[in-house]
């Protein structure tokens, strides 16, 4: 056990990273939170501050021009990003999820056209995998990839992609053989500018309003062959894997928000006053605050755990990627509405950040997996 626990614990490079990262949180992200979500728009300002700093694609190898970063320094971007805006912890976290299957099964020169513009900061990358009648049931997709020549034309709908519209490049799953089901699924990466692709409207949603959510829409797009992910029929597979080591980055996003919920409500209960002294020397109040630090601190365990095995590969990052997703997210939606509680009626409004943090903690247990799935994956890969 402890053996183990020095290959996960933070290592000095991954404190100075969160120190920095805070920093420039706080600094460059923070003051357009409020204004971000109350307004529904894209944080420019976040993405040119993480751009400006190396800090939106940290995961790219350092042989495509990235930083190189290993799984636990992502985790601790996205968590103090997330701390102080939800939306803009999407930066990093989507990144890597819509270039991960790239990283993972791409060919050499897929990694080289594609990962290189990412970690320059010249584009974004989103993942497209739900469609309107695929959520849980990925499987059950019906977008279509038909081989015409050195070709390959799409033609379908995905639903509930982060950053559509803004990202540049999107890793697309698609059936190429729809006798084989789960393995009859290829991957693909397509540009915003290919012929044929468009958006929806971006969706109204309780939280995360500074990240789109949109439909992307396939009508014919012809793409060439060499833009296949792997070896046709390993799209399903990749995209699980890469789920895997991605759920982590969920994870950590639910700490951060967590965590920012957190620290606002002990500072308000120092300084509210009821019955002649500050609401903190209250026990009830302490317990609960007792409890939020447990909770939280037990799922930040947990997930940089799930780093270090993502890091590793280690043969049960299956089991601790869903759980640190399920936990954390579930120890985020807990500590937030607390937070909420703590600051009474001023928390009920948007005057005060944690009722943002509460709303934006909420989609931590839906998407990459909603929690029942996760506990699926979890009693399916009991370690």
């Amino acid at each position: 056990m402890g053996k183990d626990f020095d290959l996960y614990r933070t290592s000095e490079e991954h404190e100075m990273l969160r120190e920095s990262v805070r920093a420039l949180a706080e600094a460059k992200i923070a003051p357009f939170a409020a204004a971000v979500d109350e307004e529904g728009r894209f944080p420019q300002e976040a993405l040119d501050a993480l751009v400006a700093n190396d800090l939106h694609a940290v995961h790219v190898p350092e042989s495509y021009g990235g930083a190189g970063a290993d799984a636990l320094a992502t985790v601790i971007v996205i968590e103090e990003v997330a701390r102080v805006c939800g939306s803009s912890s999407l930066i990093p976290a989507v990144n890597k999820l819509g270039s991960l299957p790239v990283v993972l099964s791409g060919s050499e020169e897929l990694k080289a056209k594609y990962l290189a513009p990412l970690a320059a900061g010249e584009a974004m990358f989103s993942y497209a995998l739900s469609e309107p009648d695929a959520g849980s049931d990925a499987a059950g997709m019906k977008t279509r990839a038909v081989r015409d020549g050195d070709f390959w034309v799409l033609n379908g709908v995905k639903r509930w992609i982060t950053n559509a519209g803004v990202s540049e490049y999107y890793t697309v799953m698609a059936v190429t053989d729809p006798s084989m089901r789960s393995k009859g699924i290829s991957a693909f990466v397509v540009e915003k500018s290919d012929e044929g692709v468009s958006f929806g409207a971006p969706e109204k949603k309780l939280g995360i309003k500074g990240s789109p959510t949109r439909e992307v829409y396939f009508d014919n797009v012809r793409i060439p062959a060499d833009r296949m992910i792997g070896a046709e029929g390993t799209g399903f597979a990749t995209a699980m894997k890469t789920l895997d080591h991605t759920r982590i980055t969920i994870a950590a996003q639910a700490l951060g928000i967590a965590q920012g919920a957190l620290d606002y409500a002990k500072g308000y209960v120092k300084e509210r006053k009821q019955f002649g002294k500050p609401i903190a020397d209250f026990q009830g109040v302490q317990f609960m605050l007792a409890d939020m630090a447990m909770k939280l601190e037990a799922a930040r365990q947990l997930t940089y755990a799930a780093a270090a095995k993502s890091e590793r590969v280690d043969g049960d990052l299956t089991f601790f990627g869903a759980a640190a997703k399920c936990f954390a997210s579930d120890v985020a939606m807990e500590v937030t509405t607390d937070a909420v509680q703590l600051l009474g009626g001023y928390g009920y409004t948007r005057d005060y950040p944690v009722e943002r943090m509460m709303r934006d903690a909420k989609i931590t247990q839906i998407y990459e997996g909603t929690n029942q799935v996760q506990r699926i994956v979890m009693a399916r890969n009991l370690p």
